[in-house]
């Protein structure tokens, strides 16, 4: 990352825009990281509804590839990323406004599926925007950039639920809501009326006869197998700190320190995932990454202490880190006539994983235990692995066919 020839940290020092973009990822993820821990205990506490009901509020993350596809279609046809992220911005403003008024128990489940969906897609169309920046002026070291500017966004998320837990605390879940209102809308503040125009590449050479869906295959196909990998997380917070107070009896500080760790792991390694992938492509590099989540999930499986916990949370660091470095970058690859509709479809199944991991994770737990539920997201990451290997194989002889 710092390298004399081509350094990441200089190339978005010295550009307005990309500086612009890591401060907007950091003021969005403070405070989309604030409230998400929230919402339950804001359903539970402040609307009286039921804990099995308040749980199935993640199933609403199920209408975010829909909008992420939709919108970067959107995307695609525009002149402006920019502003189709302001709107997006605005609309989840108008959400979390609404969510923080809310006094029924259906009205967050509508508001999350209808509204917060769309307004979920502006990291999309940021992304977007920093794939024509780098199409534009190519540097030796994009990977790189993008993981610079996605720092934004962990460092946000570092900060964001120690923030929520006070905040909320203090003035309340209502008022937490409208916080978070503002820095959703407080993510355009650093564009000022910087534009982006959509970059016009080369049109693709497409077999005749075949529809758009088949090309869009490669990245379906990598968006599929991510989310199969990602179904640990929401099982992870979930259940591993019930697991970690129940049977392993172990202090709230130290239960703090397993939680908080991959984070801070994770951000450490941003900056290696994206310079080995400009250096042996993205997939191998992802490949390895989601090798290491399958071992973390295997850790968690088997520990009987504080060991293997803070192991297997290492590991889940190293998947997460190439998912946040590269995985928006590779599905722009694997569809580059679409780079809006790729970074929609991926950024919005991300939280498909949650939504699946959530609802595997409640049915494992009563079937298995704790912690053997881990065997469950261990079993689909590993055919998420082969998932990945064969991906690789394919784009490998795709690219050595002649067009």
């Amino acid at each position: 990352m710092f390298d004399r020839p081509e350094s990441a940290l200089r190339v978005v020092a010295r550009s307005p825009f990309y500086r612009a973009a890591f401060l907007s990822l950091l003021i969005a993820g403070i405070g989309m990281s604030a409230a998400t821990p929230q919402l339950t205990l804001f359903l539970v506490r402040d609307l009286g509804t039921p804990l099995p009901v308040a749980g199935l509020y993640y199933v609403t993350n199920l209408a975010a590839p829909i909008a992420g596809y939709l919108l970067g279609r959107l995307s695609d046809r525009s002149h402006d990323r920019l502003r189709l992220l302001r709107i997006c911005a605005l609309v989840g403003t108008a959400g979390w406004l609404a969510m923080a008024s809310t006094n029924a128990v259906w009205q967050p489940f509508v508001i999350s599926v209808v509204v917060l969906s769309i307004g979920g897609g502006s990291m999309a169309q940021l992304f977007a925007a920093c794939r024509d920046e780098l199409s534009r002026t190519p540097t030796r070291a994009d990977n790189r950039v993008v993981a610079t500017v996605r720092m934004g966004f962990t460092i946000g998320w570092i900060l964001g639920p120690v923030l929520g837990s006070w905040y909320g605390g203090v003035f309340g879940l209502r008022s937490l809501l409208v916080a978070t209102a503002v820095c959703v809308f407080a993510q355009i503040i650093p564009f000022g009326r910087q534009t982006v125009e959509r970059f016009q590449a080369v049109p693709t050479r497409r077999a005749p006869g075949k529809p758009e869906i088949t090309h869009m295959l490669p990245l379906l196909a990598f968006t599929t197998v991510c989310v199969l990998a990602m179904t640990g997380d929401t099982i992870k917070f979930g259940y591993l700190p019930i697991y970690m107070a129940d049977e392993l009896h172990l202090s709230d500080e130290v239960r703090g320190a397993v939680i908080g760790i991959q984070p801070l792991i994770e951000l450490l390694l941003l900056p290696v995932v994206a310079r080995l992938a400009d250096r042996f492509g993205g997939l191998p590099v992802m490949t390895g990454g989601v090798v290491l989540g399958l071992c973390g999930n295997l850790a968690f499986a088997t520990s009987a202490g504080i060991g293997m916990l803070f192991l297997g949370q290492a590991l889940t660091a190293g998947l997460w880190a190439c998912v946040a470095a590269i995985g928006v970058s590779i599905a722009q690859d694997l569809y580059p006539e679409g780079v809006g509709t790729a970074s929609g479809v991926f950024l919005g199944a991300i939280p498909v994983g949650s939504a699946i991991g959530g609802a595997i994770g409640g049915i494992g737990v009563a079937a298995i235990g704790l912690p053997q539920v881990f065997f469950v997201p261990a079993a689909l990451t590993t055919l998420a692995v082969v998932g990945f290997v064969a991906l690789s194989i394919h784009t490998a002889r795709s690219s050595a066919t002649p067009a």
